[in-house]
Formats: C-alpha cells, structure tokens, sequence
C-alpha cells in the first residue's frame, strides 16, 4: 500500500479520527501554537506520531504551494472501494442516499462533492475508474475530512453497477438540461442514487440510458447550467428536504 499526503487540519483531524493508525508522520508549522493547531499537535503526539517542525518555505514546497494551513501530514494510502463493497453499505442502509459521478475529472469538484455528500447523509459515492479524478491531497483539503468519512467506490463498469443497484430496489435519477421535469417536481425518497455528469459534458449516453429518470435544475438566469458541486448540493438537499418531511 502506498503513502500519501494529507494537508490542513481538517483534513488530518478527520484521519486521525477514523484511523490514527494509518499516520506516518506528520510535519508543523515551526512556531506556530495557536488554539486550532496545538491541540491537533497534541493529541497526534498522544497516539505516538513522529512530529516535525519545519519553516514555511520547506513546509511550502512539500505542500506544491497548496493552503496547508500550517500541517502536513504523510499516511497509508486509505483501503480503495470496489463494487464488491457496495452490497455491505447498502445492507446497512435502511433508506440510502447515494451520489454517482459520472467522469468528474477536477479534483476541487470532487473534494466539493464530498464535502456535500457528508453533509447530506450519503452512503457512497460512486465512480467510475477511468475518467474521474484520483483521491489526491487537493481532494482531501477541499472536501473538508469527508474524504474519510464517505466511502467512494470505484467502479469498473458505472452502467452494470448502476443495473445492480436498480435489482437492489434502487431508483436511479440523472440530471440533464433536456430533462422534462426539475428537481422539485420528482420524488426523491426511498432508496435513491443521484447522477451527476461530468464538467461540460454531463452524463455519458449509456449512463443516461440506464437513469429510471432525468431530472433538471430550473435555471432563471443567462446562465446555462451550474458547476457540478453547487449542482449536486442542490439536488442532494432537495432529497434530504424531501426525505424529512
């Protein structure tokens, strides 16, 4: 298994949390003690990880120049999800919420869409293995911790893992400007998987096959569609609006 980088202190809060075990080392602002840091620093070093105070420069360059927020940490590269790990998430699930991103390739949308999944109560998000962006540093710090807290399951073929969802009782909906109908129009409860395609091209012609239904986001504006972490937040809070009531 390989090490990598996690970066700001969401980021390494959030690993230290879930699985303290995968810390290698982890490197610190030298001089810096403030009430957000210090605490991390000590409970890190409570667990037994090797701390390193570096200058900004160094901790800079090790960072390619990312916020870092004045901590780095090296790790175990997290166990990666396959399709053999959905039936167990969904077995736990009474309701699940799902998230597909279909060929996501931007890291910060991904760490964004993450960071939304989180917050929504999603079970999984699932991508494809091609055309979709690794689970790097930059992911991580933009998703806030919710790299460690959400499964993301890489899948080898997104349109037979979405047919097994639906013999699961699955209803899959997908999001396209040619939609009939928006989002506040359709039902959203029950067990749901929300697609989302990818930056500029949207969904691929057999995932949005395979959708059970299209949905749209109603646009009032000059503006022809949404970034694809607003779009999801917007469609995934519409579940859970849906789903409370």
């Amino acid at each position: 298994m390989s090490n990598e980088y996690i970066y700001g202190i969401h980021a390494v809060k959030a690993v230290l949390e879930k699985d303290p075990v995968r810390f290698i080392e982890v490197f610190v602002l030298k001089g810096r003690q403030d009430d957000r840091l210090l605490p991390l620093i000590n409970l890190l070093q409570s667990y037994g990880v090797s701390i390193q105070q570096m200058g900004r420069k160094a901790l800079d360059d090790k960072a390619k120049g990312a916020n870092h927020q004045g901590i780095i940490g090296r790790v175990k590269a997290a166990k990666a999800l396959n399709e053999n790990d959905l039936d167990s998430i969904l077995s736990a699930e009474q309701n699940p919420l799902l998230l597909i991103l279909d060929g996501v390739t931007d890291p910060h949308n991904l760490g964004a869409c993450l960071r939304n999944a989180d917050a929504a109560g999603v079970a999984a998000v699932i991508v494809p293995k091609d055309k979709s962006a690794p689970l790097t540093a930059t992911v991580s710090k933009v998703a806030c911790g919710a790299a460690e807290t959400v499964p993301l399951i890489r899948v080898t073929n997104l349109a037979r893992t979405m047919r097994h969802l639906q013999e699961q009782n699955v209803w899959i909906v997908g999001t396209a400007g040619e939609a009939t109908h928006d989002v506040y129009q359709s039902k959203l409860t029950g067990p749901l998987a929300i697609v989302m395609g990818a930056e500029g091209d949207g969904m691929r012609r057999l995932t949005r096959e395979t959708c059970d239904d299209l949905i749209k986001i109603p646009m009032a504006g000059s503006v022809s569609s949404l970034n694809v972490s607003v779009a999801s937040g917007v469609c995934l809070f519409e579940a859970v609006r849906q789903r409370q009531s």
